[in-house]
């Protein structure tokens, strides 16, 4: 299957936060800009936040999504 118009990356920014590479893609939808964050780490690479429309709330979710991957779990049972 061919598309007429395929979607390349268009990356903004790029950093490393802790150990993990992150790429900003911007695209537009219908207009408005759409941001996705992609992380690579020594597991692979995974999308890290799908969309949203703002620089600033995909850069502080792509964080978060890896603050969680690096936190342990929690045990059965316990509080936190």
């Amino acid at each position: 299957m061919l598309f007429a118009d395929p979607d390349y990356p268009h990356v903004v920014l790029s950093f490393t936060y802790r150990g993990f590479f992150l790429e900003l893609d911007q695209s537009t939808e219908d207009g408005l800009p759409l941001y996705a964050v992609w992380a690579t780490y020594d597991r692979g690479c995974a999308v890290a936040v799908p969309g949203v429309v703002s620089r600033t709330e995909a850069i502080y979710k792509a964080k978060r999504w890896v603050d969680r991957r690096l936190k342990p779990p929690v045990e059965a049972g316990s509080r936190q």
